[in-house]
C-alpha cells in the first residue's frame, strides 16, 4: 500500500506470493514512487485496475501505463472521465493529469484471470456512477476504492453520488463476502468487513 498525493489516496500493488507478475490498483499520483516500488519487487506489471475515475485515483494512470506497458482496466461507465481527466477535476490546484484511453473495460460480473489470480469484479456504485470493487477469490481480500472505509464510507456529495445506492453496494459486499475479508480502501487504513458491519456508525442498520 502506497499512500500518494495530497488527498492521501491508497495505491496498491499485489501479487501471489513469489509470483513474477503483479497488479496495481488505483495509481493516483507520484508516478516515480509507484514505479520504484514495482522495480523493488522484481515483478512485471500485468494490469492496472481502476475502481473509479475520481482524479485522486487515476492521476498517474497514463505515466504508469506508459512505463510498464500494462493494460488499464476501467469501469465502463467512467471511461470518458479517464479520457479527459482535467475536465472532471472539481477543485483548483490539482494536476495537470494526463488523460488515457482505457485498454479494457469492466462493468461488474466479470471474473478476471490476471497474475495467476481470479478476481471478481463487483458493481458498487453510490460514490461514483461506475464504481467497481475487486474481490480476490480465495484470499479474503477486496479492493474497495471509495465505497467503504475504516469507520466511514465514501462521500456522496460529488456528481453521481447517492446514499441509498452506496448503502446497497456496501450491503452487497457485506452479504457476499466473509466477515474476515480484508478491505483495502482508497483512503485510510485496512479493516475487515466484519469490523465495519459491527462498528461503522454509517452501517448501523446492517449491524444486527
Amino acid at each position: 500500500m502506497l499512500t500518494v498525493g495530497p488527498v492521501a489516496e491508497n495505491c496498491f500493488l499485489f501479487r501471489p506470493q513469489g509470483s513474477d507478475r503483479l497488479l496495481i490498483v488505483d495509481p493516483g499520483e507520484e508516478t516515480e514512487r509507484i514505479i520504484a516500488a514495482v522495480a523493488a519487487t522484481g515483478a512485471e506489471v500485468e494490469a492496472i485496475l481502476i475502481t473509479h475515475c475520481h482524479f485522486d485515483h487515476i492521476g498517474a494512470v497514463a505515466p504508469v501505463a506508459a512505463a510498464t506497458g500494462a493494460p488499464v482496466y476501467c469501469p465502463v461507465i467512467e471511461v470518458p472521465v479517464l479520457a479527459d481527466i482535467m475536465s472532471f477535476v472539481p477543485y483548483e490546484g490539482f494536476g495537470p493529469f494526463e488523460s488515457y484511453e482505457a485498454d479494457e473495460t469492466v462493468a461488474g460480473g466479470e471474473t478476471l484471470q490476471l497474475a495467476g489470480l481470479e478476481i471478481d469484479v463487483i458493481f458498487t456504485p453510490g460514490h461514483s456512477p461506475g464504481h467497481v470493487t475487486y474481490a480476490v477469490r480465495g484470499e479474503d481480500a477486496i479492493f474497495s476504492g471509495d465505497v467503504l472505509f475504516q469507520s466511514s464510507v465514501g462521500r456522496v456529495d460529488l456528481p453521481g453520488g447517492d446514499w441509498p445506492t452506496l448503502l446497497a453496494s456496501i450491503t452487497t459486499l457485506v452479504e457476499g463476502q466473509s466477515e474476515e475479508t480484508v478491505v483495502h480502501p482508497g483512503h485510510m487504513g485496512l479493516t475487515t468487513l466484519g469490523a465495519e458491519r459491527a462498528t461503522n456508525p454509517f452501517l448501523a442498520e446492517l449491524a444486527c
